[in-house]
């Protein structure tokens, strides 16, 4: 692996949050994958293309991207070691050969020139330490005419997680989940912002579209509740406060949760995204 820019980063994805995103990986796909056919379809890839997944994670858009490509191949780069062990994994459970997965930061990875025919991402390319060098890198390793299409949370308030977790404001230390600007879920939710970064980094033909999907978080309100507050910023709030205020905070969020049940029991949420693309000239 290379040098290292988004150090902050690296120890999160390798310590409690990227051990919880590899163990729980099917959960966060049925969270996340109503943004798969959006995102693949906006990056054009078919054929023998040749197909970079950015902060790949446990794999899931990397192999969809190799099974669109059965003649290509598609990458996929994440600095978390236990769920790339988990994409290498599930590739081989499920026979897809043209897929592959390195360690490294997207940054500094140093790409062949010219080496890829798309780029994309879901929900990988906000924690960027410096938005213009990656983006730039990136865009160096796509072909003249190479597309990036990625998705990346918009407005908080256009998230349902981010809703149920502000409901306990009065139980809980919540802050402030938007922190546009800063690496983190939330640093390109200003379609401005995005349009500079991509600009800067030498990328034309921007488009910010949005884009909504519910994903099934638990198969019911106290399930949803626990893996909420399992995630790295209810981890975070539950271990600021004692056993009765956690079990209050649980109780709350539960009872939130129920109003978000399908008719069969499942525990849906509304997540809205923005759908970003553009080309190297």
């Amino acid at each position: 692996m290379t040098t290292i820019a988004n150090t902050a980063q690296e120890q999160a994805w390798n310590g409690p949050e990227g051990a919880h995103w590899a163990r729980h990986q099917d959960r966060w796909n049925a969270v996340n994958d109503g943004f798969n056919a959006p995102l693949l379809d906006a990056a054009g890839i078919t054929g023998d293309h040749r197909v970079l997944d950015l902060g790949c994670g446990a794999g899931r858009t990397t192999r969809l991207a190799a099974l669109r490509a059965p003649r290509g191949h598609a990458l996929g780069l994440d600095l978390s070691a236990p769920m790339l062990a988990e994409a290498r994994a599930q590739a081989a459970r499920e026979g897809v050969a043209n897929a592959s997965f390195v360690r490294g930061d997207a940054q500094t990875h140093p790409f062949e020139t010219g080496s890829f025919d798309a780029a994309v991402s879901r929900y990988g390319a906000m924690f960027f330490a410096d938005p213009e060098a990656a983006f730039g890198n990136i865009g160096r390793a796509l072909r003249p005419g190479g597309r990036l299409a990625l998705v990346c949370p918009s407005d908080p308030d256009g998230n349902g997680w981010v809703t149920a977790m502000t409901s306990l404001r009065a139980i809980l230390p919540v802050g402030d989940f938007a922190r546009p600007g800063l690496p983190g879920m939330f640093s390109l939710a200003d379609p401005d912002r995005v349009r500079a970064v991509l600009a800067a980094a030498g990328f034309a033909r921007t488009s910010v579209e949005e884009v909504r999907a519910y994903g099934t978080w638990g198969r019911d309100a106290a399930d949803a509740a626990g893996f909420l507050l399992a995630t790295g910023p209810g981890r975070h709030l539950m271990g600021q406060a004692d056993e009765p205020t956690r079990a209050r905070a649980r109780a709350a969020l539960t009872a939130h949760l129920r109003a978000h049940k399908t008719p069969t029991g499942p525990v849906r949420l509304l997540s809205t995204a923005w759908l970003v693309t553009a080309v190297r000239p």
